[in-house]
């Protein structure tokens, strides 16, 4: 099997991905539940302080990591092309499979072992669900 990989389609994913996150944790969407969900909105004004000035590191851990899915996603989605499984279709399947399979089974763990609520595993999961189906589009239709 020929896995063929464009690193231009991983990277604009991965660009895409990080751009919604930016704006699914913003106020457009989610900031102030989400924020609310894991107690931000508790904190002091030096406790926030901190929390920017690690916001950079955050961001670059976050954005590598988001690399390495798009990498990985990339190789089922070229694996799929030669099984004659190609196109919009076959990245938003790829994507919603990848997204279940591992994602939402994964922060399922977040409400049970953790004690997080129950709706800040639908805005995480749903933002992963939203994420993993543009990544897989834009491996799947990128040539």
């Amino acid at each position: 099997m020929d896995i063929q990989i464009n690193y231009g389609a991983v990277f604009v994913a991965a660009v895409a991905y990080f751009l919604l996150g930016w704006a699914w944790h913003s106020s457009l969407l989610f900031m102030k539940p989400w924020a609310k969900e894991m107690g931000l909105d508790k904190l002091n004004k030096k406790e926030k302080e901190k929390r920017m000035k690690e916001m950079p590191k955050g961001m670059i851990g976050n954005f590598l990591a988001v690399l390495v899915t798009a990498y990985v996603l990339a190789h089922s989605v070229s694996s799929a092309r030669q099984m004659n499984f190609s196109g919009l279709t076959a990245g938003l399947t790829i994507g919603f499979w990848v997204w279940l399979g591992y994602i939402a089974t994964t922060l399922l763990n977040t409400v049970l072992w953790e004690g997080r609520s129950w709706k800040l595993y639908f805005i995480n999961v749903g933002y992963h669900l939203v994420g993993m189906l543009a990544m897989g589009s834009i491996l799947a239709v990128w040539p």
